[in-house]
């Protein structure tokens, strides 16, 4: 008992704050150096990220550039090409959409736009003869969301030479009533298309020439029906296709171009 000594509450205190004092400080040294290991490997991994789609910058708008590989896909079903052969915007803005036939195949080509824009009027501005369009070739502009939430205007004759033409078309068009087809006659490459969507109504109309009226003479119809889509996921898009992946009637490239899209 002789050698044994106290220690009085005040240096007891002491020494516990130096020891807690400690050892926080090596806490602290071992979360940065962890945190900063952390970062540095983190930087050294990161990769830029590739769209899966080529974008284009078109009347204002983003779009992506549709792109199946090599594989076929609806509608047609076709191979679609994101390639500038197939899909470009040139010098004065137009956007140009091109069947590339080579080799036994017709690559299409399809645009749809980056964000949807519900409800409103579509309108579309194009410099090409439609009513001259290879009779296995379609053209189409539309909203989509499904096969059966989707608003169309077309341009086809669908492989009958003496068809009609064009269609105003609610999905599914099987339905008699969902769908208006017209001869659309033109006297040259400008025209003017749309169609106003609402909840209740859609209105379409084609016109001759680059018109802003859009209530004048021309190709008109209104759906009342019980297919109108409701204010989803819809994109707009415009694309140029083969009918049932048919080869053009002559086996040579089809091009359309559009001046401008509005929706208003």
């Amino acid at each position: 008992m002789k050698n044994q000594q106290f220690f009085s509450p005040e240096i007891i205190h002491k020494a516990v704050m130096v020891l807690q004092t400690r050892r926080i400080v090596v806490l602290v040294l071992v979360l940065s150096i962890a945190f900063t290991g952390c970062s540095q490997h983190s930087d050294e991994n990161v990769e830029d990220v590739v769209p899966k789609n080529r974008v284009i910058s078109f009347s204002g708008y983003d779009w992506l550039v549709r792109s199946s590989g090599v594989d076929k896909e609806g509608p047609g079903p076709n191979v679609f090409s994101d390639s500038e052969e197939n899909v470009w915007v040139d010098g004065q803005g137009r956007l140009h959409l091109k069947i590339v036939y080579k080799d036994g195949i017709g690559y299409c080509a399809g645009v749809a736009m980056h964000k949807s824009f519900g409800y409103n009027k579509y309108v579309l501005y194009s410099s090409s003869r439609f009513d001259l369009l290879d009779a296995n070739a379609v053209a189409g502009f539309f909203v989509y969301n499904s096969d059966v939430e989707e608003i169309d205007i077309e341009f086809s004759k669908w492989s009958v030479a003496d068809n009609e033409n064009a269609q105003f078309a609610i999905q599914p068009s099987s339905i008699p009533t969902n769908k208006h087809r017209f001869d659309l006659k033109m006297e040259n490459e400008k025209a003017t298309h749309f169609f106003d969507w609402k909840p209740q109504q859609i209105t379409f109309g084609s016109f001759e020439g680059h018109v802003s009226d859009l209530s004048s003479k021309g190709y008109t119809w209104v759906y009342e029906g019980d297919d109108i889509p409701v204010d989803t996921e819809e994109r707009l898009k415009i694309n140029l296709w083969l009918f049932k992946g048919k080869p053009p009637v002559e086996n040579k490239d089809v091009e359309i171009i559009i001046d401008r899209v509005e929706i208003l």
